[in-house]
């Protein structure tokens, strides 16, 4: 059984490109993503929030690689920002990179992350049968 989208109509519709739930079948395989940032493999920060966001993502979707999973197969997202106007940049460079995807999610605005100029943290949880 695919991931399926939870979207009650009972609710309001979702502000952005997310779905209110997410229902996983019995006897997926989760893969659990730790926070990834806007770091190049070459440990240079990416300029810029909608980069940076692009670049978290991509890391994000290359750890899922590595366990044969892709965007579709994530069904859980944290996002944290450090600037909320900065909140239309992250969605554009996160729907550049996650398509159709439709996951579960929660963004935050914080007032720091690990790194004075990283803009945005992503961390992930997938699942697939």
């Amino acid at each position: 059984m695919p991931n399926k989208s939870l979207m009650p109509d009972s609710i309001a519709k979702p502000g952005s490109r997310y779905s209110h739930g997410i229902e996983v079948g019995p006897g997926a395989r989760w893969v659990h993503v730790s926070g990834q940032v806007g770091w190049s493999p070459d440990g240079v920060i990416e300029d810029g929030m909608e980069a940076q966001t692009r670049r978290a993502f991509q890391n994000v979707l290359a750890v899922l690689a590595e366990a044969g999973m892709g965007a579709e197969d994530i069904v859980r997202l944290n996002s944290y920002v450090t600037d909320a106007a900065d909140v239309p940049k992250f969605r554009a460079g996160r729907d550049a990179v996650m398509g159709d995807a439709m996951p579960a999610s929660t963004l935050v605005v914080v007032s720091a992350l690990i790194h004075p100029d990283l803009k945005v943290e992503v961390e992930a949880v997938a699942a697939k049968a």
